[in-house]
């Protein structure tokens, strides 16, 4: 999509966080991973948990097998407690299981566990 993204003004300062993962190089398995996130498909009780630990906003972005997820957060966000608390609510489990047939990880990984941290090494912003 050339057009871009509109974004969301939440009003005050955020964090963003940015990770990446790899996904099994299956065109089928791409498909049904993507099917799985998509509006029709995304398990309320997920989206419900992300909320809960103080998510405000977050996409995947896919290209080829690699997906890179966006996480934006309150500026006092803690990514660490939030993500041990995230990993304890309910479904969270059985999501992180059945994702995890596409994904390049262990069956077992939580989802700090599957995602990789970026590094920002470059921002052009308007002061």
């Amino acid at each position: 999509m050339t057009t871009g993204y509109l974004q969301h003004d939440f009003g005050k300062r955020i964090k963003r966080y940015v990770q990446t993962m790899d996904l099994k190089d299956d065109e089928e398995l791409i498909r049904r991973y993507c099917e799985a996130h998509d509006e029709i498909h995304a398990r309320p009780e997920i989206l419900a948990g992300m909320r809960e630990v103080g998510i405000l906003e977050m996409e995947l972005y896919r290209v080829g097998d690699r997906v890179v997820m966006i996480v934006d957060t309150p500026e006092d966000f803690d990514w660490d407690s939030a993500m041990s608390r995230l990993a304890g609510l309910p479904g969270q489990a059985d999501w992180e299981a059945y994702v995890a047939q596409f994904q390049q990880c262990s069956p077992t990984d939580t989802s700090d566990q599957k995602w990789k941290m970026m590094d920002r090494i470059f921002r052009i912003y308007d002061k």
